[in-house]
């Protein structure tokens, strides 16, 4: 990861956890969902952790969420 975007992948973790309890699901239950185990997911959430994401983990997280992509690509905070 770029450390240019390292604020961008710190927040699009943070709403990724924000969504995720938003639906009642856990972590080990999106995990499941997106075929990545639950420590990849603590992962990407955890905002001092360095965890980039590929483009296809994104899509599968938003459909599993059932939150449009770009909702996690928005500057706007959580």
């Amino acid at each position: 990861m770029k450390l240019e975007y390292y604020e961008t992948y710190r927040i699009m973790g943070l709403k990724i956890g924000y969504y995720r309890r938003l639906r009642g699901m856990t972590q080990e239950q999106l995990a499941e969902k997106i075929e990545k185990s639950t420590s990849y997911i603590g992962s990407v959430e955890a905002p001092n952790i360095d965890r980039a994401l590929s483009l296809d983990t994104l899509l599968d997280i938003a459909k599993a969420l059932d939150v449009p992509a770009y909702k996690f690509l928005m500057g706007e905070d959580v």
